[in-house]
């Protein structure tokens, strides 16, 4: 224990005895394995022939260096990077020990490791991102990102360059320490539609000899402001649709195109100013621009509808177009008949082709669709002829009998209306005309010659014959009045007619041994004057009423 004290006293008083003798050298970072630093031996006074016997050793505890014993000579151990030993200090040294023996002494040795120029300037990422307003006037800086440089000293004094695009320049400002700080200055107006980004490189150089230099991509993306309105593809929109189009089909499909980003090129559509019926019968999709039917189509209320839409970005601006949407016609209306006129009822003696009813005929449908033509269906003395303005005529095709039929229906395909369209649709009417008699059928006797055989004694009053004429008239053209022809004066004293019934009866007392056998002739007259005439004869038989006369 003694001994130790001993020793560490006498070390203690060498190291302050030599702490004046300091061995100092300087050499460049990076010198490879063996590179010679100095002849510490002889710096130190140690002659060669000295070294064997003093034992020239270092004390370092990382051996940085290591000492010939032979020619004394301090070496570089291993490869020094003076960025990993002393980082971003301005000096970089390392100082150890010299030992040397007999007598034992202590020498300071400091190695000055110089900085060399062998890192090049380095940027945090591999790329810069800016963005910059489309609206931002020239002039303007943005400052961009430092590289960094491990040197020191001129080495790490760093100068920019920018290059990619005339639009923008570099500015250098000055910041403490001589460093500079770039900034990316706005040279030209910039116009996102027309370019919406650009692509610059920004290099830094050292002040190293020879400089080394890095670079970094810049992008600068232009960012959008509202100053482009939406612009339909067309200024006026047409399409063609079918009436039978379903509720829910696509017309057709606006296009507006904005060259701003974002919601300011965002196009929304509405319909402008537009009449009542249209939103009623179309819809618009606000973000597509598709116009669909929202209620049914038909040609015959509205062939074409013409309105305005407008485009609007998110911003605010608008354009506007019009659309103008024509319906074609499909044949979904079937022929209508009305009868415009009726003339009912007829006399029978009406002459052929006379104007019984007249009828208009009407399809809203056009074109083929609308072709009617027109036809009688059922046995009737009736004809259909065409007339003016699309109106028929119902005429009488033959001469009418009323005794034959007093009443004719035509189901009026004589009305009914086939049109020229696929599928055909068809319409009908029905016609009912009265045939009113006309007085052209005499009074008929049922016998042309009426015998009676009845006693003298019958009283007066009593029914000696009837007779029967018909009239296949009617109405007063068909009633029968019944009258004597011409007869002898006596008659209308011993008979008398009923005028309505046809009936003969006694007016007089008969007497067959005055006159046995009437002949005389009757008329039968209808209402309108037409006769019939027939022969009545009339026996008198004898009766046991007279007495002998003596």
């Amino acid at each position: 224990g003694g001994e130790r004290a001993l020793l560490a006293a006498v070390l203690l008083c060498l190291w302050w005895r030599a702490a004046a003798e300091r061995v100092r050298y300087s050499i460049p970072e990076e010198l490879g394995r063996g590179s010679l630093v100095g002849p510490l031996a002889r710096d130190l006074g140690l002659s060669a022939d000295e070294l064997p016997a003093r034992k020239l050793r270092l004390s370092e505890e990382k051996q940085y260096f290591t000492v010939n014993e032979e020619n004394g000579n301090l070496y570089v151990n291993e490869r020094l990077d003076r960025e990993e030993m002393c980082g971003a200090s301005p000096t970089c040294s390392v100082s150890f020990e010299a030992l040397v023996h007999n007598p034992l002494n202590i020498f300071r040795v400091e190695v000055t490791i110089e900085d060399v120029n062998d890192n090049s300037p380095a940027f945090r990422k591999p790329s810069l991102d800016l963005e910059i307003g489309e609206l931002i006037p020239p002039g303007a800086r943005s400052p961009l990102e430092r590289a960094r440089d491990a040197d020191v000293g001129s080495n790490s004094l760093l100068t920019y360059q920018l290059t990619g695009n005339p639009s923008f320049s570099l500015a250098l400002k000055e910041k403490p320490g001589g460093k500079k700080q770039p900034e990316v200055v706005l040279e030209r107006a910039l116009d996102r539609e027309k370019q919406s980004s650009f692509e610059l490189v920004l290099m830094a150089v050292d002040g190293g000899d020879p400089a080394r230099s890095g670079t970094v991509q810049v992008r600068i993306n232009v960012t959008d402001a509202n100053d482009n309105p939406p612009v339909f593809s067309k200024r006026i929109y047409e399409a063609r649709v079918a009436e039978n189009l379903p509720v829910g089909s696509l017309v057709l499909r606006m296009v507006a195109t904005d060259a701003d980003s974002g919601s300011n090129g965002r196009v929304s559509y509405f319909f402008g100013d537009v009449p009542d019926d249209v939103p009623l019968i179309f819809a618009i999709d606000s973000e597509s621009g598709e116009i669909r039917t929202a209620g049914p189509l038909d040609f015959e209320e509205n062939s074409q509808y013409s309105f305005g839409l407008e485009a609007r970005d998110g911003g605010g601006l608008t354009d506007h177009c019009e659309v103008q949407i024509d319906i074609t016609d499909e044949n979904d209306n079937a022929p209508e008949i009305s009868i415009l006129s009726l003339s009912s009822p007829v006399p029978e003696d009406a002459p052929t082709g006379t104007v019984v009813a007249l009828l208009k005929v009407r399809d809203r449908d056009s074109g083929e669709n609308g072709q009617v033509s027109c036809e009688l269906s059922g046995e009737a003395p009736l004809s259909i002829v065409v007339s003016s303005g699309g109106s028929y005529k119902v005429v009488t095709a033959s001469a009418l009998d009323r005794e034959q039929a007093s009443e004719h229906r035509v189901t009026v395909l004589a009305l009914m209306a086939v049109d020229g369209g696929d599928p055909a649709r068809s319409g009908t009417v029905q016609v009912r005309i009265n045939v009113t008699d006309a007085n052209d059928n005499p009074p008929v006797f049922s016998k042309r010659i009426y015998e009676a055989r009845v006693a003298e004694n019958l009283p007066v009053g009593s029914l000696v014959l009837r007779m029967v004429a018909t009239d296949a008239d009617a109405g007063s053209n068909g009633r029968v009045s019944y009258f004597f022809g011409d007869v002898p004066d006596d008659v209308p004293l011993i008979f008398a007619i009923d005028s309505e019934s046809g009936e003969i009866r006694t007016a007089g007392p008969l007497d067959f041994e005055e006159n046995s056998q009437y002949s005389f002739g009757l008329e039968a007259r209808d209402g309108g004057g037409l006769t019939d005439h027939c022969e009545v004869q009339i026996d008198i038989t004898d009766e046991n009423d007279n007495a002998p006369e003596i």
